[in-house]
């Protein structure tokens, strides 16, 4: 298990899945009376996990689609989709819901360099789904803000802090920024255990950096020097101001504030 956290040291929801399974390792090691029993019992609680999961998804999804214009075109950043969640997911979950409740909708999804989880995950998945989407690099997001393209944002979180601050995928903040300039509602969805209330700002949250490959190749192929230093965080944090509002499986906070997030979380 320790193993498996430290490959994430950004994503919370990691840590809440597997604090879950330490404790049912914990509860089963003085109650299981053989092996099978044992991976059995460890087995039922991981698909009560995922099941908890989905059915986070698909209440944040309906809050979430009530957000959007009807006939919205939305931009959202990386992957979070069913192949970021047990299924359905948190942003693209609320744009399937309002594809789903006869709302409209279409998608500009980001590239999201350097790994394009945006166009090698969530094309795929959009498309696969019957929602129409269109593909841009990360640099033309603000260019098609202007052209009056974009009505939405919606992206995933990695990580919150108690004051609201967002971990997202590295390119998000640049996003932020861009739809604060434009009027453009920028909206976050992500279940309660992506909160960290120990947290008390995003200038506290831990921030993965990445192999340096993943920028000077491409494709596996070299694109610049060896020799070359790189920086490559993977994730960015968003301030709390410049989120028009969360959107969570209890509801929605906006504003976003300490005030709201611990009201929400109880």
């Amino acid at each position: 298990l320790e193993g498996l956290a430290a490959t994430r040291p950004t994503a919370v929801n990691l840590f809440w899945a597997l604090d879950r399974m330490r404790a049912a390792i914990a509860r089963e090691e003085g109650r299981a009376t053989d092996a099978r029993s044992f991976v059995a019992a460890l087995l039922a609680e991981a698909r009560a996990i995922q099941a908890e999961d989905l059915a986070m998804c698909r209440t944040m999804g309906r809050h979430g689609a009530a957000l959007f214009p009807p006939n919205a075109r939305v931009l959202t950043h990386c992957n979070a989709g069913g192949l970021a969640t047990a299924g359905y997911g948190t942003a693209l979950g609320c744009i399937y819901a309002a594809a789903e409740s006869g709302r409209g909708v279409s998608v500009i999804s980001c590239e999201t360099r350097p790994l394009l989880q945006g166009a090698r995950l969530t094309t795929f998945e959009l498309t696969e789904n019957g929602v129409d989407v269109t593909l841009i690099s990360d640099g033309m997001s603000g260019f098609a803000m202007q052209r009056g393209m974009i009505d939405a944002v919606v992206v995933g979180a990695d990580r919150i802090a108690r004051n609201g601050d967002v971990a997202n995928k590295i390119g998000t903040y640049t996003h932020a920024v861009l739809a604060k300039q434009h009027g453009i509602p920028f909206y976050v969805a992500a279940p309660v255990t992506t909160f960290d209330l120990t947290l008390d700002s995003g200038a506290q949250i831990p921030i993965e950096e990445r192999d340096g490959d993943e920028l000077r190749l491409f494709n596996g192929r070299r694109i610049a020097p060896a020799a070359a230093g790189v920086w490559n965080p993977a994730f960015d944090v968003t301030p709390a101001e410049l989120i028009t509002a969360i959107v969570t499986d209890r509801g929605v906070i906006r504003p976003v504030d300490e005030a709201h997030v611990v009201d929400m979380l109880g």
